[in-house]
């Protein structure tokens, strides 16, 4: 602070000033911290648990950063990350891998954190978590967290109707005929969120037509009204038709749905491993974990392992310390930590999976797997992903509305990615 004095006063103010200095006294200078803004879509209890104490380990070894961590719900983190990125950039964002991520640092909204990724960093990880935040050559982010989708079922419910693990289509459809004849729902599912439809489209399709023909619809590269995309509706009309899903799933959430399971009225649910966060203590016994049965036999095996992501903003205004902040994220231990609350797998292969049956089961699959997706909403885009979305939960509704439903998905992908070549 500067006093502005005059006269004898100036001078005496010197003279002790002076002094002060001669003496080797400071006066102390109160050192402002510098301020670190983390957006996270972690509302969910066990996401935000993980966190909350990611957030309190990076400060307890940055002591001169001040984490600012703002936490919103996945619903509107998603609608509203572009606005922020665009108006009002924190520096630090969770995201998605993939094509959710291109979407974003393809017009220039994300740092380009490639100077991270040094050799001996890129050792630590999948080749293809790599691949996952990589655009046009340059790497766009840290992954720190995977898991698998599959089949979590009642195991006790199938045992009782003399039924045993779910391997190909024909015990899937045999499974439903004796459920229901049980007086079970044998499928539960939630499609007021609309995206656990899209788990169903894409494992059917996976299972159908394979990994390659999926990419490339997800791409835009293959009309909606293909007789490949119609193949995979004939499949999931074929569960229709056998009432395997439960009736009321247009009003049900993905949590309400899974609680079917744990009362004992459900007895399947297609679903990620975040799945496991709240099975019951008493139900936990009863459950059991299976990948998504075989339709084309002699397909590659394809499944869907979502990635999170953690970026920079490019209108950041503390890059150098949100660059800390992901050297930590990329870090074993805090990835260990992470994944330990989260109940996921780590991505940096030197962190400790936690010792849980159904992600060890999980990484076993993915190990074994042909190839990895991400999930519709994130490989393909979000404008055409919801549409779709849109069409899946109407079908369910109304199979017989199906060449309308996919003449206006179609009418979508041509809009975003333009006609198809000749």
């Amino acid at each position: 602070m500067l006093y502005r004095t005059s006269g004898r006063s100036s001078a005496v103010a010197r003279t002790w000033l002076a002094s002060i200095v001669a003496l080797g006294i400071a006066t102390p200078v109160l050192a402002r911290a510098a301020t670190l803004v983390f957006n996270a879509d972690t509302s969910d209890a066990a996401p935000r648990a993980a966190f909350e104490a990611v957030v309190a380990k990076f400060k307890a070894e940055n002591p001169g950063i001040d984490v600012r961590f703002n936490v919103y719900d996945h619903e509107s983190y998603k609608q509203s990350i572009r606005n922020w990125l665009t108006s009002a950039p924190p520096d630090v964002v969770l995201w998605y891998t993939g094509n959710r991520m291109r979407q974003l640092s393809g017009p220039g909204l994300l740092e380009d954190v490639s100077d991270l990724w040094t050799p001996e960093m890129k050792a630590q990880f999948p080749a293809q978590a790599v691949a996952g935040v990589t655009d046009r050559g340059k790497q766009y982010g840290v992954p720190y967290s995977t898991y698998q989708w599959g089949i979590y079922y009642r195991a006790d419910l199938l045992q009782k109707n003399g039924l045993g693990v779910i391997n190909n289509w024909n015990d899937m459809l045999g499974a439903c005929d004796k459920l229901r004849g049980a007086g079970l729902d044998p499928i539960v599912i939630g499609s007021k969120d609309l995206w656990p439809t899209a788990g169903w489209f894409d494992y059917l399709d996976l299972r159908t037509n394979g990994y390659d023909f999926h990419q490339t619809l997800m791409a835009g590269k293959v009309a909606w009204t293909d007789p490949k995309v119609k193949a995979v509706f004939a499949h999931w009309k074929e569960l229709l038709d056998k009432k395997c899903f439960v009736a009321n799933h247009t009003s049900l959430s993905w949590q309400e749905a899974q609680s079917q399971l744990y009362q004992g009225t459900g007895a399947m649910m297609l679903i990620g491993n975040f799945i496991t966060e709240s099975i019951p203590p008493e139900a936990l016994p009863k459950m059991a974990f299976s990948d998504f049965p075989a339709i084309t036999p002699g397909l590659p095996r394809a499944e869907e392992a979502p990635v999170d992501t953690v970026h920079i903003p490019a209108g950041a205004k503390n890059k150098a310390d949100a660059r800390k902040f992901l050297q930590f994220m990329m870090r074993a231990d805090v990835q260990t930590m992470i994944n330990r609350t989260e109940k996921q797998i780590p991505e940096n292969i030197h962190a400790t999976v936690l010792d849980d049956r159904f992600l060890q089961e999980g990484q076993k699959m993915l190990n074994g797997a042909a190839h990895l997706t991400q999930f519709l909403d994130r490989d393909t885009s979000e404008d055409l992903a919801t549409i779709a979305m849109k069409g899946f939960q109407e079908f369910m509704v109304r199979p017989a509305r199906l060449d309308r439903i996919l003449d206006g998905i179609e009418r979508a992908r041509q809009r975003i990615y333009g006609p198809l070549p000749g």
